[in-house]
């Protein structure tokens, strides 16, 4: 039935879809098989092929290499690839105020009663969402996983789903509008995408919106730049707000607690598992666990049996992942963390689990994407020995240590690093950056980074 409403709604619209890569083509693959016609348009002059894209779509009108003034401003429909900043100039003063304005996902929330669990934040959202989707299907749910990781939601229309887990972007949530969540979290915020959103407080804003979709509200209490919004009087009919956090929780809430000299997870005043014995480390995973727990009770999942799944879940490349050495350095490759804020996690996560006789050295830079360094300062004078910077940024973030070292590359930063470092001690790539200015992204960082380290047992 929502499906007949929503498409009877776009029957004779003129639809423009904005943004021919992977998203803006699922959108053109769904217009496709309801019989709606559009005209997708990219700025881009090599995204896709136009001789194949007339052979497959040839009932819509494809315009590369600039964006098309006409099509914009008769646009009825705009559906925007979120990587496309429609306050942009060339697009934002062609929009008229009558046009509808959406992204897949706010289509897809048109199109689904299915309940969503709907994740955001600056880091840990992939990590979160994944585990998430573990932990549903562990419990024998059908789970969606989508939005800002895996396959584009449009794709996973189905009926055979019992729960869509959902990472949504700042981007995404800019053309979201009619999503109802069962619960929804902000998991942080970090300096992130100022480039595009320009102020901390407005990229603050647009992930707290989240918020105001769903409802529970599932907050970190120890981050107070991702609830802002959340007080009494502001929260929204039937809406309810759980929390986690570093410390002891109260009731209904989620923390941490020491029994016996070891830390637990803790709802309430009931401990939960013992950190130590899951195989996401340091106190940011921790968090993360906390956030899927609260998530989880939220939609009304069993408690003891997400907990009994938690060891299950080995994490996610790239993301805080221990590289397999036979040097007794503890190496690990963090290429994820694509912003201040991740390394920051990432840094106070791991020096907690260091001897006192071993060192953290760490490899970072790339592209800051205008973002403010100086956070990491203070974290550096406290945790790290070494920073041995490269890339773009690279001296900016050289300047913040005393003990940094500025290089060309990552193989030699990586080389540098274990001519130091002893065993026992960390090594992490944890960029701080974004990799564009030197890689193809992040995955390739990472694996460059794994390369490296494993090249240097092979000399051994």
């Amino acid at each position: 039935m929502m499906l007949e409403r929503v498409i009877a709604k776009l029957k004779n619209k003129r639809i423009l879809v904005l943004g021919a890569g992977l998203t803006g083509m699922s959108c053109v693959n769904f217009l496709t098989k309801h019989q709606l016609s559009c005209t997708v348009n990219d700025s881009r002059a090599d995204i896709i092929d136009p001789k194949v894209f007339d052979q497959q779509y040839p009932d819509h009108t494809l315009v590369l290499g600039k964006w098309q003034q006409q099509a914009i401003e008769t646009a009825d429909v705009i559906i925007a690839s979120p990587g496309i900043d429609l306050c942009a100039e060339g697009i934002s003063s062609l929009i008229k105020p009558e046009t509808v304005l959406m992204g897949d996902v706010e289509l897809f929330c048109q199109l689904t009663d299915k309940p969503i669990l709907a994740v955001t934040g600056s880091n840990g959202k992939s990590t979160v969402v994944s585990l998430l989707a573990h932990i549903g299907e562990a419990l024998g749910y059908n789970i969606g996983l989508g939005g800002n990781i895996g396959t584009p939601v449009l794709d996973q229309l189905t009926d055979d789903i019992d729960y869509y887990v959902l990472e949504l972007s700042s981007f995404q949530l800019e053309t979201v509008t009619t999503m109802k969540a069962l619960a929804a979290t902000v998991l942080n915020v970090s300096d992130d995408h100022l480039d595009r959103h320009k102020t901390l407080a407005s990229y603050s804003a647009i992930k707290q919106k989240i918020y105001q979709l769903a409802n529970v509200a599932v907050i970190n209490r120890d981050d107070s730049l991702s609830h802002t919004s959340i007080t009494s009087e502001q929260q929204h009919v039937d809406s309810k707000v759980v929390s986690f956090g570093h410390d002891k929780p109260d009731s209904g809430d989620f923390g941490l607690m020491t029994v016996s000299g070891n830390i637990y997870l803790a709802y309430g005043e009931t401990p939960l598992i013992a950190l130590d014995s899951l195989p996401l480390a340091g106190i940011h995973n921790a968090m993360n666990y906390l956030a899927v727990l609260a998530l989880g009770v939220s939609a009304g999942w069993s408690l003891e049996n997400m907990v009994q799944a938690l060891d299950s879940f080995t994490g996610l490349p790239h993301r805080c992942q221990r590289v397999d050495t036979r040097d007794d350095i503890i190496w690990i490759n963090d290429s994820k963390a694509t912003n201040v804020g991740a390394t920051i996690a990432a840094i106070n996560g791991l020096a907690p689990t260091l001897k006192a006789s071993n060192k953290l050295i760490l490899l970072a830079g790339g592209d800051g994407k205008g973002a403010d360094f100086s956070p990491l300062q203070p974290v550096f004078s406290q945790h790290v020995a070494q920073v041995f910077a490269i890339g773009k940024d690279g001296d900016k973030i050289a300047a913040l240590s005393e003990h940094s070292m500025q290089l060309a590359n990552l193989p030699l930063a990586v080389t540098q690093a274990s001519s130091i470092a002893n065993a026992g001690d960390i090594v992490l790539l944890s960029p701080a950056c974004a990799s564009i200015d030197m890689f193809k992204n992040f995955a390739e960082r990472g694996q460059v980074f794994v390369d490296a380290v494993q090249a240097l047992q092979e000399a051994c």
